[in-house]
């Protein structure tokens, strides 16, 4: 369990952040408020509490942040699953692990307080970053402090503490983490595409919701 949500019964909507949307070209996505009332008015219509999707989707919206454009070519392929939903949601690890390290990436557009755990899946390294969080999920953390499978690791955060977005959880897994502590990057370039998705499989290899 990653998210108090029973995927094979609860109602969820995908949402499409890619340049087939029409929607995203008539919005202002710098401003959190407008594109938060946007994302939770799709769930509305939908009458679903979650939004889900993203994984190897090349979006648009990361225009709306420097953070994504500080190289010659931008970075828009996203690495991991989005789930859109209520601030506050509590959020669990689907699998025993440790704590790698965590920090809160107060940029805009960025993770905001973020953590990543260590699991060893068949005798291998696995890494679970969990982002957009509450602050407050980082107390009482340290390196080495180690989580059950489905225990609550923390809660997903509001804006603007969460990097600034609507509410969401971004769920990312990866088999390397090249040095990084407390970060690592959840969008990469069209160039860099075959290069991260090799380090980052599918999170829905383990979660197994259908559909996505």
């Amino acid at each position: 369990m990653l998210l108090p949500f029973d995927f094979r019964k609860d109602p969820y909507v995908q949402l499409d952040f890619s340049a087939t949307n029409p929607d995203l070209a008539t919005l202002d996505l710098t401003n959190t408020t407008v594109f938060t009332d946007y994302v939770f008015s799709k769930l509305q219509a939908a009458g679903a509490q979650v939004g889900v999707g993203g994984y190897n989707e090349h979006r648009v919206i990361y225009r709306r942040s420097n953070h994504f454009n500080t190289t010659a070519e931008p970075r828009e392929i996203h690495l991991g699953i989005d789930f859109w939903t209520a601030a506050e949601t509590p959020v669990f690890t689907p699998m025993a692990g440790v704590v790698h390290s965590f920090r809160d990436n107060a940029n805009f557009g960025d993770y905001g307080p973020t953590i990543i755990l260590e699991h060893v899946v068949s005798g291998n390294p696995l890494y679970s970053l969990y982002g957009h969080l509450t602050r407050s999920s980082l107390d009482g953390l340290y390196v080495g402090k180690s989580f059950s499978a489905h225990d609550q690791i923390g809660a997903i955060g509001p804006y603007p503490e969460n990097g600034d977005w609507p509410p969401h959880l971004h769920f990312q897994l990866m088999t390397d983490m090249l040095g990084y502590k407390g970060d690592f990057p959840g969008v990469c370039s069209l160039r860099d595409r075959s290069t991260y998705l090799a380090l980052c499989p599918n999170p829905n290899d383990i979660l197994s919701i259908q559909g996505l």
